[in-house]
């Protein structure tokens, strides 16, 4: 048996010709499956201004969530901290800590605010293999995404008139002062946030290269997920980023890494790669700037006429997703796992079919417990 635990990562996607609310409703009948399957942890993104996407408020989502599990760690994949202040979100994480303690990780990131840090010297951004023959393919440019009209909208819309986001490492200290009950002005004055002060909460990073988020998170000796799903090019350069970086403190004496994967897991591949079909014309609504669209039924994305353009926009997800049967799948968790050396595997699934999705998690998390 495995001991690598997997954790969920759940974006609330809303399929073609449903409602929000009942995407609510999926993902909380999700949260329970999982606990039921063994998952370790529950995450929830944030994402704005999307068709196809209703997680907007990790913290509502969890308030939600925890009231209809018991074990299960649930958290956020991450609280977006450009358009937030500290004291929010210590204030957030505090109360939902109060009535549910101990099982709070505060998974925090930089709002996609700015493009993975440049290729570092002696890192190649051609498409190749990890030594384990991972894929690792062409490095995409999220330049022209974070200029599009959508994303320039959101900013305005999430910051009040202008102001600006405070300094990532800066705003992290603050947040694990104000968790400490250390918070102090340069003159002195305290400040102490009740409840949120001393909460039980996992406090963890989450990045996509490594660059600040990874520093970061290594200086701070906090835990650290990087994103193979979202940029699979550079997930080796953030795991090695932020061991380099790491400092051991109170409850991490070691770095600790966790990877995410997009996978999708039927009873046989053939079954599995169409469940998978809509994956590329979703991602590709997300890379053009559109928003994500609702979830396209096989049928819808199998009308789809690709251009060479729409191809290489999605290109290297599509390559890096997981999809077969439960013993292909977990051979490729497995290979991720050791080109990354992760201490624990994060898994999001989506699919057309509430039914499929559950399935999906149900196949993997038995095939782990066999390995």
């Amino acid at each position: 048996m495995t001991d690598t635990p997997l954790a969920v990562l759940d974006l609330v996607p809303i399929s073609s010709g449903s409602t929000a609310a009942q995407a609510l409703r999926n993902s909380i009948d999700l949260a329970k499956a999982a606990e039921r399957f063994g998952y370790t942890r529950y995450w929830f993104a944030e994402h704005h201004l999307n068709p196809g996407v209703a997680g907007t408020s990790p913290a509502m989502l969890l308030a939600l969530t925890a009231s209809a599990t018991s074990t299960i760690r649930i958290g956020s994949g991450a609280v977006q901290l450009g358009h937030r202040t500290a004291l929010s979100t210590v204030e957030e994480f505090g109360l939902l800590d109060a009535l549910h303690p101990g099982r709070l990780d505060l998974g925090l990131g930089r709002s996609g605010a700015r493009p993975p840090a440049a290729v570092p010297a002696g890192v190649s951004a051609n498409a190749g293999y990890a030594p384990n023959g991972l894929r690792i393919p062409a490095r995409f440019s999220f330049e022209g995404l974070l200029r599009s009209p959508r994303i320039v909208l959101q900013r305005n819309l999430l910051l009040q008139p202008h102001a600006q986001a405070q300094d990532y490492g800066e705003q992290i200290d603050h947040i694990l002062a104000l968790l400490r009950g250390s918070y102090r002005t340069p003159d002195g004055l305290e400040a102490h946030v009740i409840p949120g002060e001393g909460a039980d909460v996992q406090v963890w990073i989450l990045g996509s290269s490594g660059g600040v988020s990874a520093t970061v998170a290594g200086r701070n000796g906090l835990r650290f997920a990087a994103n193979y799903h979202v940029s699979p090019a550079t997930v080796l350069e953030a795991a090695a980023g932020y061991r380099a970086a790491f400092v051991p403190s109170v409850g991490v004496p070691r770095p600790y890494v966790s990877v995410s994967a997009d996978v999708v897991v039927a009873d046989d591949e053939t079954t599995a790669r169409r469940l998978a079909t809509g994956y590329g014309l979703w991602v590709r609504s997300i890379r053009s700037g559109e928003g994500a669209i609702p979830f396209p039924t096989p049928e819808q994305a199998e009308r789809h006429q690709w251009s060479e353009e729409d191809g290489a926009l999605v290109a290297d997800r599509v390559e890096t997703q997981f999809v077969g049967s439960p013993s292909q799948v977990a051979d490729q968790l497995e290979q991720l796992r050791e080109a990354t050396e992760a201490d624990e595997l994060i898994i999001t699934t989506i699919t057309h079919d509430h039914a499929d999705r559950v399935r999906s998690y149900q196949l993997l998390a038995e095939e782990w417990r066999r390995r």
